[in-house]
């Protein structure tokens, strides 16, 4: 049988069953051997019950930066993950689920909406096949499915006669089979599993022993049902140390690196997995030596949240604080407060699906505007979006340093298809970190210590003195002075506010366009894929396949910084492939960014690849979109299910 260059496996279940624990696991195992891994997580806004499930994707050459659709190995723990996800198999494809659920027909799920029901009913109808488990599973064998059937109960009985296992402890070792299944078709070694196993449960050494114990009866019952496996080619990635991250956690380590003293939060889905890693690793340690320590506060909304941080700025510390939609939607006024008075602030921004409390475990690209417009008042403000998890962790040391430069809030976004998606990535490179505290002084040599002037109009960015020291430091939400005092004369309004809005050009000359916004391919393309977020990955990849497909060049531009925004750059790239060779892919309704670059560049995009369903955008939707456009569709809604 030949080796595979990759494999992609999806387990199901209801949430709070230990899916987080079966991905957990799996993911430390392959990484553990060499192998690139990412891993997508999707679930409800429920605590226990309703269905959720983890999609991971395996790579002997690479760390694919992309979620697949269809998979290789559909691993069940219910009968609703086999009625949510069977459209995913192709010929050649496992399915392993529960023997215990054969019998169960569709209508007898309480957790699946009338809705689903109603969708899949019809779609089997259409396939002349009976909603039940017994009949789809019959039916996807004749379609070139490999099943596999086996009694969970009885291989979790193990656990009771070896151990002693209390029956009511036993479904929670459920997560163990799902993890031995996939060891077993995939040829997993035990130290491997080991390893995963270790990491997850740390001392826990009898839960340890039970898991493997477990594992050991799994892929055995595996072996016996079916001989073959799915063989991966060794690995060849180059690196050989690794970090097994989400996106919470690259974002948190880039925070660490980058000397982060303070950071604030109230608990929000998926900002919170951030400040919970920086609650248990608040310190950079280098050679046994601890360069300081991170102070997390959670507070009792994000306004607090918010106004602390800028308190902590003002006194001299690095600070930030993370949230998604609805809590950065109050924290508007706190914003405009920050602009009005020159604070370095970073506000980690996660993009979930709105409006309102919309989707709220779900994904979306839609607070682009918020990100750009939010605040009354005109005031200075940076905005980057980071596309895939080591621009994450970079990307926020970068924002920290531009805060400090040119002393102005930061708005970094990223969104929840990044957030809860694992992969591994290589240990951080420390010789690419510079730390740029910009023009911050500890006490003025040079002005009478009660009359500081901090917003000195001498020059755009003024001298930084931290309050708390000797020099008498004014702050108000109101227009002022070079000193902070209040004042309404139209000449200071004037000269002030030219200060504070001038950083952006500054900012824009600084920063090289080429880094704003990156253009991957060699050459100016046949067809230009651009995008921002964590359609990166996917349209990279997608470009790839295209381009063999189509025969013509095929590029992608990744907007990264919208403001100050690269418009003579992009402008430039745009027009020498041409609008009508130029497609905008973005998961939100309105094509946010195709917008901002209209605003800028008074180019009018055409082309429109979208997705609003709260799902990632898979690699297989970009290839089949894009030839549509190529055939002259100008706008694809995609509309990939489960």
């Amino acid at each position: 049988m030949n080796k595979l260059d990759e494999v992609v496996f999806l387990l199901g279940g209801p949430q709070g069953s230990g899916l987080d624990t079966s991905s957990q696991v799996l993911t430390t195992a392959y990484a553990y051997l060499g192998y690139g891994v990412y891993s997508t997580r999707e679930y409800y806004s429920n605590i226990v019950g309703r269905h959720s499930y983890v999609v991971t994707r395996v790579s002997a050459d690479e760390i694919p930066g992309a979620p697949r659709y269809y998979v290789d190995v559909l691993v069940a723990m219910d009968s609703e993950t086999v009625f949510t996800h069977y459209r995913r198999l192709k010929r050649g494809s496992f399915l392993v689920y529960d023997s215990n659920h054969k019998n169960v027909a569709i209508d007898k799920i309480p957790s699946m909406p009338p809705s689903v029901k109603e969708y899949i009913i019809k779609d089997l109808e259409g396939r002349g096949v009976k909603p039940t488990v017994k009949d789809l599973v019959r039916y996807l064998g004749e379609e070139g499915v490999t099943v596999l059937e086996l009694n969970y109960k009885e291989l979790l009985s193990t656990l009771h006669s070896k151990y002693n296992v209390p029956t009511s402890r036993l479904p929670r070792f459920k997560s163990a089979i799902l993890v031995a299944i996939v060891a077993g078709l995939t040829s997993l070694p035990i130290d491997a599993l080991e390893a995963g196993f270790r990491r997850r449960f740390k001392e826990k050494r009898d839960i340890i022993e039970q898991n493997l114990s477990l594992a050991e009866e799994v892929v055995k019952a595996v072996e016996k049902e079916h001989g073959d496996y799915i063989e991966l080619r060794e690995p060849t990635l180059k690196h050989n140390e690794y970090i097994v991250v989400s996106g919470n956690d690259a974002v948190a380590i880039g925070k660490v690196i980058g000397g982060l003293r303070y950071q604030s939060y109230y608990p929000i889905t998926p900002a919170q997995d951030e400040s919970f890693f920086l609650e248990t690793y608040d310190r950079l340690v280098v050679d046994g030596e601890s360069y300081g320590s991170i102070l997390v506060v959670q507070t009792e909304d994000e306004i607090a949240a918010v106004t602390s941080a800028i308190g902590a700025a003002l006194a001299g510390v690095r600070a930030a604080t993370a949230t998604s939609g609805p809590g950065f939607d109050l924290m508007s006024e706190a914003l405009s407060w920050a602009g009005n008075s020159e604070v370095p602030l970073v506000v980690t921004l996660y993009q979930r699906a709105g409006p309102s409390t919309g989707l709220p475990t779900r994904g979306e690209q839609a607070d682009l505007f918020a990100a750009l417009f939010t605040g009354h008042g005109d005031f200075p403000r940076i905005v980057l979006a980071s596309g895939d998890h080591a621009e994450a962790l970079y990307d926020s040391i970068e924002a920290l340093n531009l805060a400090e430069k040119y002393q102005t809030v930061v708005i970094h976004l990223l969104d929840k298809f990044i957030a809860n998606s694992i992969v591994t990535l290589p240990l951080p490179d420390t010789s690419r970190v510079k730390i740029d505290r910009g023009l911050l002084v500890k006490e003025s040599s040079r002005e009478i210590k009660t009359q500081y002037k901090r917003f000195s109009l001498s020059k755009v960015i003024s001298e930084r003195i931290p309050i708390g020291g000797d020099s008498v430091v004014w702050y108000t939400g109101n227009e002022h002075d070079e000193t902070g005092h209040i004042t309404e004369d139209p000449r200071i309004r004037t000269a002030m506010h030219s200060k504070r809005m001038n950083k952006i050009e500054i900012a824009k000359k600084e920063i090289p366009a080429e880094k704003m916004a990156i253009l991957f391919s060699e050459n100016i393309p046949d067809i230009l894929l651009v995008g921002w977020g964590s359609v990166k990955g996917v349209a990279i990849e997608a470009s790839k396949i295209l381009e063999k497909k189509v025969g013509r060049k095929i590029g992608y531009l990744h907007i990264k910084f919208f403001q100050p925004f690269p418009s003579e750059h992009i402008k430039d790239i745009i027009e020498k492939v041409g609008v009508e060779n130029t497609i905008f892919i973005e998961n939100n309704y309105s094509a946010q960014a195709s917008k901002i670059v209209s605003m800028y560049t008074s180019i009018r995009p055409r082309n429109f690849i979208l997705k609003f369903t709260g799902r990632p955008i898979y690699l297989e939707e970009i290839v089949e979109s894009t030839l549509r456009i190529l055939d002259g569709e100008e706008r694809v809604v995609l509309d990939y299910g489960e």
